[in-house]
């Protein structure tokens, strides 16, 4: 199954007189990047909880949000520290003493600054002592989101899957008309060389069949594609494949898709055949628009 890298899940869930909210949502990133944004006392938490994300996810840029909020009807939670509010003040008073500021300490400055409304925290937190409360709280709460967020990334990587799916119908499509053109080009070639030596020979040079059959052999071998059509091919194949498998293709297919511009350019490039030519560009620009999706795949 594919998977894309845009994707959001959200939970809450009820907890000592709070609402914990779990907001999770995922972008296209090259590597798996966890940013994780949570109450500063449950830090102690982040490594279990990024480990936990890393788990589901093997590529994008994650943003995982925990919010705490006191839900209505619960006891106020915030006191005021005193003991901070002296500490502020003395250093105010001691800046003025020994440095000659001037002006006062408004209460709103006061109430501004950190730490003087404390939380009074009613669950564990994770800076006195861990708690396997807690640490249960988190990931039930956060496996909900994950699971929200890992249904959208399939279902849109799905829609991803059948898209790319129809674009290589397409290059196949294009591959089978290059594959029949392609005997063309020396027959061709053969006819045309032959037409511009009869209209050059006007009987004073004799026509060395042989030195012809060289010229011809050699400009064969020299515009072959058929190593070139066969690795497309299975490049095909591996893309399908990687498309059908349960782990992350995104990585992959990018390589390869850069392997079947490779090809496309070398068979553009050999042969000196209008439709084949024409036929190459028809590709390189399907080739540009599956690169453009495969780069949201995870």
């Amino acid at each position: 199954m594919s998977f894309s890298m845009t994707g959001y899940g959200q939970s809450s869930l009820q907890f000592g007189g709070h609402k914990i909210s779990f907001e999770v949502k995922s972008v296209n990133n090259r590597y798996c990047e966890v940013v994780l944004r949570m109450p500063r006392d449950w830090t102690g938490y982040e490594d279990m909880v990024r480990r936990l994300v890393q788990a589901h996810i093997k590529r994008g840029r994650v943003d995982v949000i925990i919010n705490r909020e006191l839900t209505e009807g619960a006891a106020d939670a915030h006191a005021l520290n005193r003991t901070l509010v002296k500490s502020y003040l003395d250093a105010a008073e001691a800046l003025r003493r020994e440095y000659g500021f001037q002006g006062e300490l408004t209460l709103r400055d006061i109430l501004s600054m950190p730490g003087v409304m404390e939380f009074k925290e009613e669950i564990p937190t994770a800076a006195a002592s861990p708690s396997e409360e807690v640490a249960e709280l988190l990931e039930k709460g956060l496996r909900l989101s994950l699971e929200a967020l890992l249904e959208m990334r399939a279902r849109e990587g799905g829609y991803l899957a059948a898209d790319l799916s129809r674009r290589l119908d397409r290059l196949e499509e294009l591959h089978a008309g290059i594959t029949g053109l392609a005997p063309m080009v020396v027959h061709e070639y053969r006819e045309k060389l032959r037409q511009r030596l009869s209209g050059l020979n006007d009987g004073n040079f004799p026509w060395d069949e042989q030195k012809f059959g060289m010229d011809i052999a050699i400009f064969a071998d020299r515009c072959s594609i058929d190593e070139e059509l066969t690795r497309l091919y299975s490049h095909f194949g591996q893309c399908r494949a990687l498309l059908l498998g349960s782990e992350p293709a995104g990585r992959k297919l990018d390589f390869l898709i850069q392997e079947m511009n490779r090809e496309t350019n070398t068979i553009g490039s050999k042969c000196n055949h209008l439709d084949i030519v024409n036929l190459t560009l028809d590709m390189k620009a399907e080739l540009e628009k599956i690169r453009e999706q495969a780069a949201n795949l995870e």
